[in-house]
């Protein structure tokens, strides 16, 4: 669940601010309300043949309201709101409510997401930062147990100045997950009931 919650917390369009990342200043950083957007998710593993491909949506609206949703190969829906976090897994066709999740977890990644919006992006007890080439921002886990799911997290920027457009997880030598956003729309007033309904 922690590495579920990783994946969703650092999928946003986070408003970095350009210079931290070594870019060329193409415009202010966008200073993010809300966004929506489309994603491609690449599981890589050495024992497959070709990577595991799943598709979804994510939305977000500040402060902490986000609906993460994989649409393929098998639905579910992560919801988070007004400080309950609630998962929906089908199963024969049908949503059914994940009653079993670890909820402290979450409750920790909400925390880190609402420090990045804020533009306090360097500012954090989980990752070590540092900005290895343009375009490219870097976290290495602090912590031994983040350290055993996740050896180090590659951030792209895109080309307007703070967005970010794909995020490569490392969770060892052979094995990485890679995320790459199209469709984003952002700053767009979205209904509560987003949030909340499955």
């Amino acid at each position: 669940m922690k590495r579920l919650l990783l994946l969703a917390a650092l999928s946003f369009c986070i408003a970095i601010p350009a210079a931290q990342a070594g870019a060329e200043n193409k415009g202010a950083p966008v200073q993010l309300r809300s966004v929506r957007a489309d994603f491609i998710q690449e599981k890589h593993l050495k024992i497959l043949a070709r990577p595991i491909v799943s598709t979804g949506s994510f939305t977000f609206q500040a402060p902490q309201s986000l609906r993460w949703e994989y649409r393929t190969p098998i639905r579910s829906i992560l919801l988070m709101h007004g400080g309950k976090v609630r998962k929906f897994v089908e199963r024969d066709g049908v949503l059914a409510e994940d009653k079993g999740m670890r909820l402290d977890a979450m409750q920790v990644v909400l925390a880190e997401i609402s420090n990045w919006l804020d533009g306090r992006f360097t500012d954090n007890a989980m990752f070590t930062v540092s900005f290895p080439k343009k375009q490219t921002i870097l976290l290495t886990p602090k912590e031994q147990g983040i350290a055993a799911l996740i050896s180090s997290i590659e951030l792209k920027l895109g080309e307007q100045a703070g967005l970010l457009d794909k995020v490569i997880i490392f969770e060892g030598p052979d094995a990485s997950t890679s995320l790459t956003f199209s469709n984003r729309i952002i700053n767009k007033e979205i209904p509560a009931a987003v949030f909340t309904n499955k």
